[in-house]
This record gives structure tokens, sequence and C-alpha cells, in this order.
């Protein structure tokens, strides 16, 4: 689909730009039954290769900066967590110190549930002084027909290519019946496409 294809598109160029290197993790690449499992698998496999500290990030947050990403490499220089909150509950980029790496905690977090970031952080709340987990700015996510209007609304930070792909699925619902079409968006985003989260960057 044009849209997620545009979308990891974009996301790369947006970790290019930050200059950090990074990891694409395709669906080829993914490991694992489960959306945990493919993600704890990715991490461990980037933290085996020496690196102290990985940002992961997902390829549906198209307001998301190289910007956010170097905010999120600072704050781990005094901080163990890094989180960029997303409006559903979970979040479009976690920063995470090895040290702090638990793999069986981690696959084991309510992943694609909109109480991800909340068990996170009232799971850290115990540990504050040790892990002082650090918050982006909350940015949309596309996950849903309403999302694409939302998304769509702040084009100024969205490719011309990304814009007019959102623009088209909008005018889409002129001809469909927003609830066929809503069904219908839903099973390409969650039947036929794994988001993941394709990228790491590491420093």
């Amino acid at each position: 689909m044009a849209l997620f294809e545009e979308l990891n598109r974009q996301t790369i160029e947006t970790v290019e730009d930050t200059g950090l290197p990074y990891f694409h993790f395709s669906e080829k690449e993914q490991v694992g039954d489960s959306f945990g499992d493919r993600l704890t698998h990715a991490l461990s496999q980037v933290y085996a290769q020496g690196f102290e500290n990985v940002i992961a990030i997902g390829n549906d947050t198209p307001h998301l900066s190289a910007g956010h990403i170097l905010s999120a490499v600072a704050q781990l220089e005094t901080s163990a967590l890094v989180l960029g909150p997303s409006t559903d509950g979970g979040f479009y980029l976690m920063g995470l110190r090895r040290s702090h790496f638990r793999p069986e905690q981690f696959k084991n977090l309510p992943w694609q549930s909109a109480q991800l970031s909340e068990v996170i952080m009232s799971t850290l709340s115990r540990k504050r002084n040790s892990f002082n987990p650090q918050l982006l700015p909350t940015l949309s996510d596309i996950d849903t027909l309403a999302d694409v209007a939302v998304v769509a609304q702040k084009k100024a930070t969205l490719s011309p290519c990304l814009y007019q792909i959102l623009k088209n699925i909008l005018s889409r619902t002129l001809v469909l019946a927003l609830s066929s079409f809503e069904r219908f968006f839903e099973s390409l985003t969650k039947a036929h496409f794994n988001k993941g989260s394709p990228q790491f960057a590491c420093s």
C-alpha cells in the first residue's frame, strides 16, 4: 500500500538526517510470534553489537522529526529511559540504556494497547531515582481513519507525497460508507501490514 511505503521512506529519511547509525528491521528480519517478541529480539540483536543506548521508533508517526530523535539522544545522557508518547496511549519512540534492558519483562509489556505508556511509567515510578524517565512531546500515529484526518491537518511537517496520499484516503470517504471504509482500512493495517518498529538509532 502506498501509504506505508511512503511512511517507511519518510521515517528512514528522518533517521538519516540525524547522522546516527541505524538498523532497519523489516518483516523479513523480525523474529517472534508477537509484537513484544519481535521488538525484544530486535533490541537484543542491536545491543549485542555493543551499543549502550538504543532508540526504537515506529514507522507510523509522520510528524516525527530528527529533532525528536536527537533530543532523545541527549536525554539518554542523564536518563535510562526516554519515551515519546502517542495520543493513543502507546509511544512512537523509546530510548533505553542497555543496562536497564530486561528482555523477559520487556516482551511481556501490554504492547499495542492504550495502556502501554501508563504501565511503563507506573512501573518505573517505583524506581524513579535510578531510571529518571523523560518524556518527549506527544505525537499522533496512524492506526485508524480518524488518525489520518488528524495527521493530515499538520501539512507543514509532511512530505508532499504523504500529504497527497492522506488526502486521497480521506476523499474516498465521499464514495465509500464510513463504516465499510473503516473495515477496509483496518484490514490493510492489521492483516497485511506489520508496521512494527523499523528503525533503531544507536549511540
